[in-house]
């Protein structure tokens, strides 16, 4: 397979107007996120009926893979777009980990109260031995 001399793409994927100039080399690479709302925007314009390599174009010309579309698509038909309410993935509620904090502090209290128990069980036979042993030490000396 041979490739031809085309002139290089001068533009950059969603950057079109930034220059090399604009560029700072040691600043740290950014992954871009989008949202729910602008990933089912791009699945409209990419599934819109078009001509042979449009849908190719359109993937380079927003910067995006194939996979991002088939991932975005997985989503969408499972309705989790729908449910990430603007919010990254893996992002937890307020409620929700106050609930985790909640079941491990009652976890850790159910455990402590079992130990207690355990421990008054034993102390009530030792007593009730302390006694029966002071009863039989009362009843032979007279």
């Amino acid at each position: 397979m041979t490739f031809t001399d085309a002139a290089p793409v001068t533009g950059r994927a969603q950057n079109v107007n930034v220059t090399d100039d604009d560029i700072d080399p040691a600043a740290p690479a950014k992954r871009r996120t989008f949202s729910p709302e602008q990933k089912l925007a791009i699945l409209a314009a990419y599934d819109e009926p078009v001509g042979p390599g449009a849908k190719g174009a359109y993937l380079r010309r927003e910067g995006i893979y194939s996979s991002h579309i088939s991932e975005w698509r997985r989503a969408r038909d499972a309705g989790w777009l729908a449910a990430l309410d603007g919010r990254p993935k893996g992002a937890q509620s307020a409620n929700k980990r106050e609930a985790d904090r909640l079941k491990k502090k009652n976890e850790r209290l159910e455990a402590e109260l079992a130990k207690t128990r355990t421990a008054l069980d034993i102390m009530g036979k030792v007593h009730a031995l302390l006694e029966d042993i002071s009863e039989s030490a009362d009843t032979e000396d007279k």
